[in-house]
């Protein structure tokens, strides 16, 4: 794999690269159940998040009842004391036929991104808890980062600007995520190495994908809004963040120990 090709176009996009002070505290062994059961939660996050966009733009009723249905195992055990997935068993119940369904154009493109996404999400959810599975890390909730709430808090709150707004926001989640599994490869055994850098291609799709819909859904061009939402992920990238996580900030080292 062409990881500097892959990872160029992304950083190009990102307004900041992660601050050193945060690889500092995540090479640290001591740190790494912490990160994976982070990194377990946001690949939910993510799926929830292209399940909601595909429930409330486009699905009938069959199709956004069997998204919930899709999730419900994944959340139940995140979220609320559930048993342990069996994910070859739920991966196998997946139909096409099931899927939402809709002659628009765009909303065909946004559910072929979207249900894709959901795919890869939850296979890296099960990568993640074999990952820790095989290294004796129990699964523990912790609390969510301010990451995303932290650029939610700037959608416009009417249509179809508020969609534009979403759809630029996981674009910049998707990057970061990409940028951080390459940021963080070299610093892990050789089994999470592989994995880390295995992500990189889907994720760098995701935040195109995003990014496409986007720009279709507007009929103005988007790039002052993406220059903006720019500007609001790297300053939660690079201020002083007092919970360590996945997407956090510049640790606050004195809070994390």
């Amino acid at each position: 794999m062409d990881y500097p090709q892959i990872l160029s176009p992304i950083l190009d996009f990102l307004h900041c690269k992660t601050p050193l002070s945060w690889l500092d505290e995540a090479r640290d062994p001591a740190n790494l159940p912490l990160l994976l059961t982070d990194h377990l939660v946001c690949e939910l996050k993510a799926a929830q998040t292209a399940m909601l966009l595909v429930r409330k733009y486009v699905a009938d009723k069959q199709g956004s009842q069997a998204l919930l249905d899709w999730l419900k195992p994944y959340e139940a055990f995140a979220f609320r004391e559930g048993e342990e997935p069996d994910f070859i068993v739920l991966n196998k119940q997946i139909s096409k036929s099931v899927m939402p369904q809709t002659d628009d154009p765009w909303g065909r493109q946004l559910i072929d991104s979207m249900v894709l996404l959901i795919k890869e999400e939850l296979h890296h959810f099960w990568q993640v808890r074999e990952a820790m599975m095989s290294r004796n890390i129990p699964y523990v909730k912790i609390t969510a980062s301010r990451y995303a709430k932290g650029m939610l808090k700037e959608v416009r709150t009417h249509e179809p600007l508020t969609l534009i707004d979403k759809l630029i926001c996981g674009a910049y989640i998707e990057a970061r995520s990409c940028e951080r599994f390459a940021a963080l490869a070299p610093y892990l055994d050789d089994e999470l190495q592989t994995f880390y850098l295995s992500l990189l291609r889907s994720e760098a799709r995701h935040y195109q994908d995003y990014l496409a819909l986007a720009q279709q859904v507007s009929a103005h061009d988007i790039s002052d809004r993406v220059r903006f939402f720019g500007e609001v992920e790297a300053s939660l990238i690079l201020s002083p963040d007092d919970e360590f996580r996945f997407h956090s900030g510049v640790p606050v080292v004195s809070k994390i120990r």
